[in-house]
């Protein structure tokens, strides 16, 4: 291609489309090269926390979200036996100036996409592109990318992001040495299926242990047919001696998993028969890889899971890659398509994000499970009181919201 982009984007997902959006608001060319000849509306739920909406509120997007989300009213957790343990509103509901959106992932990157389609250009994403490096010098950076058929075609660009994911070959080219991924001991099961509403109709609910089998269950679309029924997006997890293939999209076995969730009859919600009536099982397994101290490298950077891959638990993997694309465009904006704006760019987010992926090792929001857990004895209670108090329960969740960036007063600050 003889035309030069101020930004080549290596990588159509989320993280990418975001940066794409920002960067044309700001007024920078750029375009979007994807591996696959088609995208799908592949993978399961995706929870976006107020500081993520934030940013594609900027974008205009909350009216098209509201029309295909579910609009998160509460948090609530409970024991391996259905007992309630805690529950936090969410959203709006917890005083944020931005709603909490619950979304099934390919509603959100269609969302996306048609927004690109729309303000920068329906040519803007070029499909069937595999990038196999890039190279860079004074003037710019060339990135190489190979089709299907094995033709070859090179890009010319000002600054090139890797936005391509957990598997990265932008990552794999500035960190060529790089480890093997840090498996956490858990694998993970996930699938939607057509249920009634449970609770509120718009609860995200976390129960169980790891140890013993944990569930993180909420809609992501609303009245998908004629019975009023949701789509329920649930997530199982637990301890595994083997990490199961690193593939968003890999297919998973009801039985390597099901027996630890089959007594789950709930008076709020049949965990079991959710389960068994869900078509299609992804697995994946709790992985992520130690922070990188630095993403850029002269005009060549990272974004989102390419960057940062976390464990994904407390619903900041979506979220995070959000937030990198308008502090990347405004570094930008402010020292031009040079070096120092992307070190500038790492220098903010490279901590921010480092902070996230250790917490979400050691401290996610389902700390609180893993408390109840351990100081019951992993049995039924009479009084949860006994064993440790509603107060000290808020603490551990709002110590990961302060470091994740999304409490309430902070965000508060920031429209002010």
């Amino acid at each position: 291609m003889d035309k030069k982009y101020d930004v080549v984007i290596v990588g159509a997902g989320i993280g990418g489309l975001t940066l794409a959006l920002n960067l044309h608001q700001a007024g920078f060319s750029c375009a979007l090269f994807e591996s696959v000849p088609e995208i799908k509306p592949l993978g399961a739920g995706v929870n976006l926390l107020p500081h993520s909406v934030k940013v594609l509120d900027s974008l205009g997007l909350v009216p098209a979200l509201s029309q295909a989300a579910i609009k998160t009213k509460e948090s609530v957790f409970f024991n391996k036996f259905g007992q309630f343990v805690y529950s936090e509103p969410s959203g709006i509901d917890a005083g944020y100036s931005w709603p909490q959106f619950s979304i099934h992932r390919g509603d959100l990157q269609n969302i996306l996409i048609d927004t690109v389609h729309e303000r920068i250009g329906r040519d803007a994403i070029h499909l069937g592109h595999r990038c196999t490096g890039a190279t860079q010098n004074d003037e710019g950076v060339i990135v190489h990318f190979e089709h299907p058929d094995g033709t070859k075609v090179d890009v010319k660009g000002s600054i090139v992001i890797g936005c391509d994911g957990i598997h990265s070959i932008i990552r794999k080219q500035l960190y060529p040495n790089e480890g093997a991924p840090r498996y956490s001991g858990v694998n993970m099961w996930r699938g939607t299926t057509p249920m009634k509403p449970f609770l509120s109709g718009a609860s995200m609910v976390r129960a169980g242990w790891l140890s013993v089998g944990k569930m993180v269950i909420y809609p992501v679309r609303n009245n998908i047919d004629d019975q009023g029924n949701q789509l329920i997006n649930w997530v199982a997890e637990i301890e595994a001696p083997y990490p199961a293939k690193r593939d968003w999209n890999g297919r998973g076995r009801l039985e390597a998993f099901f027996p630890a969730f089959s007594d789950w009859h709930f008076d709020w919600l049949d965990v079991a028969a959710m389960i068994e009536q869900t078509e299609q099982i992804l697995e994946y397994p709790m992985v992520d890889q130690d922070p990188l101290p630095r993403w850029s490298f002269g005009r060549i950077s990272l974004l989102g899971d390419a960057a940062h891959p976390m464990v994904p638990r407390g619903s900041n993997g979506a979220g995070q890659a959000i937030l990198d694309a308008p502090c990347l465009t405004e570094q930008l904006r402010q020292h031009g398509l040079t070096e120092k704006a992307l070190s500038e760019y790492d220098r903010i987010r490279v901590k921010a994000t480092t902070e996230v992926v250790l917490m979400n090792r050691v401290a996610p929001p389902d700390t609180i499970l893993k408390e109840v857990h351990d100081r019951t004895g992993g049995k039924p209670f009479k009084n949860l009181d006994d064993y440790i108090s509603q107060n000290e329960l808020a603490s551990i969740s709002n110590k990961y919201k302060s470091v994740a960036g999304f409490k309430v007063e902070d965000l508060r600050k920031e429209v002010v």
